[in-house]
């Protein structure tokens, strides 16, 4: 049977990438104007005359700060619209492959957390986030719970200040200083989105058992070796400061190794590797 793909969220960075990964294929990608996620009953009416395949969830509130001052909108967009989505595709038979976080635990563990490990977020947005998690669950059968991290991507990302990523964020501040404070006690795997979404294709395409899986680009870093190979590729004279998460101003609490271990699938390519890639292609 030919697949109906649906991509909400289309116009983020994330969606930007799985609309070209699965190109070739029967697609409909939506973003907020054609399909508000939190309207339960838009979502069961739409859906349904659609009738997909597969509806593939990239749409998410993202902006980590903005979560502590509307905890009540991220948990409706991140949390209540999962079941939704959960729901109504299990009344269709569609399989749902929705994205999490690494924000959903606590960052205490210096092993990092694997596909089995509980959820133990300390914000906002990771307890938004675990809630999408536990409705999916819930309500849903047919599931890949995909799980990422430091996620950055050639399309603006919707929802975050400026737009930017991180390593945007870091090649305009070179732009503008010439010293740069980063975080160096906060780890986790930087995460090329076009990566993902071709990964995620993979995964669709490879029938695999549903459950969550752990998709990153693989290697940890922190912060701080993150921005400094950043500069080193470009090749921008910039100084970079390691500082501790207590002397940079989070209004947020932040966990500190949010490692996500992947355990089914075949690694990715290295950060690093994905990063040049990235940036050969990105101006300074």
């Amino acid at each position: 049977m030919e697949q109906k793909i649906l991509i909400l969220g289309a116009s983020g960075m994330l969606g930007h990438d799985l609309t070209k990964a699965f190109s070739g294929r029967e697609v409909f990608a939506w973003d907020m104007s054609a399909l508000d996620i939190t309207d339960g009953t838009a979502v069961e009416r739409k859906i349904t005359t659609l009738k997909p395949t597969i509806v593939i969830n990239a749409a998410a509130y993202t902006d980590v700060d903005g979560a502590e001052k509307n905890e009540a909108l991220a948990s409706k967009i991140n949390g209540e619209a999962v079941g939704y989505l959960a729901a109504v595709c299990q009344k269709i038979g569609a399989l749902l492959v929705h994205y999490s976080t690494e924000y959903v635990f606590d960052g205490q563990n210096n092993d990092g957390y694997d596909e089995t490990s509980l959820v133990s977020p300390i914000n906002a947005y990771g307890r938004s986030k675990a809630k999408g998690e536990a409705l999916l669950q819930q309500y849903g059968e047919m599931f890949y719970l995909i799980r990422s991290s430091w996620l950055y991507g050639k399309a603006p990302q919707v929802g975050k200040p400026r737009g930017l990523n991180f390593v945007e964020t870091m090649l305009k501040l070179a732009q503008e200083i010439k010293e740069i404070d980063v975080v160096s006690d906060q780890f986790g795997k930087p995460t090329y989105a076009a990566d993902l979404a071709v990964a995620t294709r993979q995964l669709v395409d490879s029938a695999k058992p549903c459950g969550i899986y752990h998709i990153t680009n693989d290697g940890a870093c922190s912060w701080y070796d993150f921005a400094k190979k950043i500069f080193e590729i470009k090749g921008i004279d910039v100084k970079v400061n390691p500082i501790k998460t207590e002397d940079y101003p989070f209004k947020t609490p932040r966990p500190k190794f949010a490692v996500l271990q992947n355990t089914k699938l075949e690694p990715l390519r290295s950060w690093e590797e994905a990063l040049k890639e990235y940036l050969e292609g990105v101006t300074s």
